[in-house]
C-alpha cells in the first residue's frame, strides 16, 4: 500500500525504473518500489547524477560499498551518490524543507550513536554497513551502503540536503558532493589558507575542484600538477585559478614547486592522483611543518619516506567523504559564483544511457571530466 499523502505532496508513483548492480561491471535497468521517507527524511525525485570514480570502483570491484554485511554484486543494490533532484514528500516531523525544494545531496548519514558520529565524524561512523535486518543501528550512505541516485528517486537524511539556487542549472548542482570533498580536505589541513600555499596533484574532478576552492578562500599561489595526458585539464585549472601548472612529464614536480616557493615547500599539499608516489611527492613538496591531505588512493600498498616526514615535521591526515557539513559551505560558495564549477561538466546523457555514462567516465573518452546522467 501507497503512504497517504500530505496535502502539500506531489502524487508519487508505487514503482520507479533503477540501476541495479548485478555481478561486476554489470548493470541492468529494472523497477522497484519508490522507497518511503521515515522520521527526519524525504522522498527526493532525482534530476540528475554525476558519475563519481568512486562509483566505477563500486561497479567493478564492489569495495568501498558494503550492502547487507558483504559486496554490493548481485543484491537489487542500485549505485551513484552524487545526485541532485526535488524533494517530493516529506517524512514525519520534517519542517526543514517543504515539498518543491531543489536540492543536493551529500552521501553520509550516520549512525548518531556511535563514538565518532557524536564526534560530527559521520563518514567515518564506526556502525558503517549496519543498517539492514538485526543489523540496523540507523547508518545510512546512499550509493555505497543503501540506493543510491542512478534512480527515480531516493530517500535521504534531512542533514544530507543542500538547498540549490535557482539560477543553478542540474548538472552544476550535482558537484555540490565534489566541493563538499574538497571543503572537507581543506578544512582538515586548517581551514584558514588565504596567503598560504597550496599544492593540488592531480587534475581530476576533485583536483580541479580543490584548485578552485582553494582560490576562492584566497589561497596564493595555487599550484597544480598534472601530466601531458591531462593537457585540457591543466589549462581549465588555469581558468579556476591555479597559479602555477606543472607539467609532470616535462618537468619535476618536486623541483618545480621548491622553484615556485623559492625553496620552502608548500603550506599544504591536496593528493588527488592516487599515484604510486604521490605521497613522497607530497611530502618533498611540503614545506617543514606543512600538510598533507590523501582525497585519492593507490589501488596497492606503497613504501613511504616515514623519516622524512616525522624529521620534517609534516602532519598527514587522510579524509573520507564530505564530513564536517563540508557540503553546505562548498555548496554556498559555488552559489555564490566564487569561481567557475560547470567547467567540471563536460558530457551528458540520458538515464537510459547509465552504461554509456560510466564508460565515457571510465575510460575518460573525449576527454571527459564530469560525466552527467540527465534524468528529464
Amino acid at each position: 500500500m501507497s503512504v497517504p499523502a500530505r496535502a502539500n505532496e506531489l502524487q508519487i508513483p508505487q514503482r520507479m525504473k533503477a540501476w541495479v548492480l548485478g555481478g561486476p561491471d554489470e548493470l541492468r535497468l529494472v523497477e522497484k518500489p519508490v522507497p518511503q521517507p521515515g522520521v527526519a527524511e524525504v522522498l527526493v525525485r532525482i534530476g540528475a547524477t554525476a558519475v563519481c570514480g568512486t562509483d566505477l570502483e563500486v561497479i567493478s570491484r564492489g569495495a568501498p560499498a558494503l550492502v547487507q554485511g558483504g559486496t554490493p554484486f548481485n543484491k537489487n543494490f542500485t549505485p551513484g551518490h552524487e545526485y541532485m533532484g526535488t524533494v517530493v514528500r516529506l517524512g514525519p516531523g520534517v519542517d526543514e524543507f517543504d515539498v518543491g525544494d531543489r536540492i543536493a545531496v551529500e552521501i553520509h548519514a550516520g549512525c548518531g550513536r556511535c563514538e565518532r558520529c557524536r564526534e560530527g565524524m559521520y563518514t567515518a561512523c564506526l556502525n558503517y554497513g549496519m543498517n539492514y535486518g538485526d543489523h540496523d543501528k540507523g547508518h545510512r550512505a546512499n550509493g555505497f551502503t543503501t540506493d543510491g541516485g542512478f534512480a527515480e528517486y531516493a530517500v535521504n537524511h534531512v542533514n544530507t540536503l543542500s538547498p540549490v539556487p535557482a539560477d543553478m542549472s542540474d548538472e552544476e548542482a550535482t558537484l555540490i558532493v565534489t566541493a563538499g570533498t574538497v571543503i572537507y580536505g581543506l578544512d582538515v589541513l586548517g581551514g584558514l589558507i588565504a596567503g598560504q600555499s597550496v599544492v593540488v596533484t592531480g587534475p581530476g574532478p576533485i583536483g580541479l575542484m580543490g584548485v578552485g576552492m582553494a582560490k576562492a578562500l584566497g589561497a596564493s599561489p595555487v599550484v597544480l600538477t598534472g601530466t601531458e595526458r591531462d593537457r585540457r585539464r591543466l589549462d581549465i585549472g588555469r581558468t579556476l585559478g591555479a597559479d602555477e601548472v606543472i607539467d609532470v612529464s616535462r618537468e619535476n614536480a618536486v623541483e618545480a614547486v621548491m622553484r615556485i616557493t623559492r625553496g620552502r615547500g608548500a603550506h599544504y599539499v591536496l593528493e588527488c592522483s592516487g599515484a604510486p608516489n604521490a605521497l613522497n611527492d607530497a611530502a618533498h613538496m611540503a614545506s617543514r611543518g606543512g600538510r598533507i591531505c590523501l582525497v585519492a588512493f593507490p589501488h596497492e600498498p606503497v613504501p613511504v619516506d616515514v623519516a622524512h616526514l616525522v624529521s620534517n615535521n609534516i602532519y598527514l591526515f587522510g579524509i573520507r567523504g564530505e564530513g564536517r557539513s563540508a557540503t553546505r559551505r562548498g555548496a554556498a560558495l559555488m552559489a555564490q559564483k566564487r569561481f567557475p564549477a560547470k567547467l567540471l561538466h563536460t558530457h551528458t546523457f540520458s538515464f537510459e544511457e547509465v552504461p554509456t555514462a560510466i564508460q565515457y567516465a571510465s575510460q575518460r573518452i573525449e576527454d571527459a571530466i564530469k560525466v552527467v546522467v540527465k534524468m528529464h
